[in-house]
């Protein structure tokens, strides 16, 4: 409601000044001006357009009766109005018939928009010219309605592909505002998808603890008393045996509340290899542009229309991109190449990066929890999670991750294989 006000008053001011850009065909008051052009366009923004119409109509007419008063040397209200009413009848029909066609309602046809208001406008200016002319005589000459026609023909789809264009620019501007928050609801539902994985494994872990703790209750439950101790150490016992169980159950509700967000099973959870490694190379392009570096990114992915299962592909590409983002040094390039293998089995990831390198002695150690040789600004170590996390999944989906240190000018090569199957969609 507020765009269409905003609309309506740009068109009350718009109208009657672009009018004033003008000729007269018929060598008489009668006028071809750009209002008319302005008037069609903003009319095909509006809905209902009859208001619009008359409200224009009255504004046109006052303003060349003040245009009148202000110029002319000789000034009477009463023939100023009487030779500019017939404008007010050129908008209010144009826009009446603009209503009676629903042309607003038929943008999805341009052509039939096009003859609409081709119509409407040969309408309204036979309108016109009859209230000027005071009798239809004079009005249906082909002298007359031929020019009007071929000016109202070519303006009309002037202002129409004007107004397409408009609209497609409008509508792409839309779809990469939509694409990208897509692609930031990815990039986040994946984080969580990672994380789902670290709390289930938590969650196990958890419960083991719970079970020993109550099997060492048992145990002193059954020793002899000495001196009371053994009883109060039990019971002890078994006070962090409940308190760790209420943990698992606080845990078990927040996997709960993650698990509605994440189906692993669910259709939509799948898209093109294609479009996921873009989605991969936008989010990392915004995050190098953040660290302050100048990276550019190589893509190459053989099967670009294999779907794949959205989380599991993002969480284990996205921290393997990370780290060569972050690895880099100011500027750098990152590959990431995505190949099938000849039995249409395997499917490789390959990242790779023209960073630093990994030290000989860190290779071994790099897939342990833990373990980093990454430290932000004040010394302090990341967490080390991202790469064990990769390994965790990779094995549990029966695939393999290698790592070389140096192909076709990069330093650091991470190779992960993956059977083709743990990644699409289950039939």
């Amino acid at each position: 409601m507020r765009e269409s006000i905003s609309i309506l008053l740009l068109m009350l001011i718009a109208v009657p000044i672009v009018g004033e850009l003008k000729f007269h065909p018929f060598q008489d008051e009668f006028r071809i001006s750009f209002g008319t052009t302005a008037f069609f366009f903003f009319l095909l923004w509006l809905r209902p357009s009859f208001l619009a119409g008359i409200l224009t109509g009255v504004i046109v007419v006052l303003f060349r009766i003040i245009l009148d008063w202000v110029y002319l040397d000789t000034f009477s209200w009463l023939y100023s109005f009487r030779m500019h009413l017939p404008a007010f009848f050129f908008y209010a029909t144009f826009a009446s018939l603009f209503s009676f066609f629903r042309v607003n309602t038929l943008h999805h046809r341009p052509l039939l928009v096009g003859l609409l208001g081709t119509v409407a406008e040969i309408s309204a200016n036979l309108v016109e010219l009859s209230f000027r002319l005071q009798t239809w005589d004079g009005v249906w000459h082909l002298s007359v309605v031929g020019p009007i026609a071929v000016i109202a023909l070519i303006r009309s789809f002037f202002v129409l592909s004007f107004f397409n264009m408009i609209q497609l620019r409008q509508a792409k501007w839309m779809e990469l505002q939509q694409r990208t928050r897509n692609e930031r609801v990815l990039i986040l539902v994946s984080n969580l998808y990672e994380e789902s994985i670290h709390l289930k494994k938590t969650l196990h872990q958890v419960e083991e603890i719970t079970r020993e703790c109550y099997e060492l209750y048992r145990e002193m439950k059954g020793q002899p008393p000495n001196s009371g101790s053994s009883d109060k150490y039990a019971k002890r016992m078994l006070l962090i045996a409940g308190q760790v169980h209420e943990v698992k159950k606080d845990n078990q509700r927040i996997y709960a509340g993650l698990s509605k967000l994440i189906s692993d099973e669910n259709a939509r959870d799948y898209m093109p290899l294609g479009e996921l490694v873009t989605i991969v190379v936008h989010a990392h392009e915004k995050y190098a542009r953040l660290l302050g570096k100048d990276i550019h990114f190589v893509t190459n992915v053989e099967v670009p229309y294999l779907a794949c299962h959205i989380y599991t592909t993002l969480s284990l590409v996205n921290n393997l991109v990370a780290n060569s983002v972050e690895a880099i040094q100011g500027h750098g390039m990152v590959a990431l190449v995505v190949t099938v293998d000849e039995t249409k089995e395997w499917i490789q990831f390959c990242v790779s990066d023209d960073g630093p390198g990994i030290s000989v002695k860190d290779v071994e150690l790099l897939f342990i929890p833990g373990f980093t040789t990454k430290y932000d600004e004040r010394g302090n170590p990341s967490t080390g999670i991202g790469l064990s996390y990769v390994k965790e999944v990779i094995d549990n989906l029966q695939g393999y991750i290698n790592i070389s240190e140096t192909a076709q000018g990069y330093t650091t090569v991470f190779d992960i294989r993956l059977p083709i199957a743990s990644l699409i969609q289950k039939g």
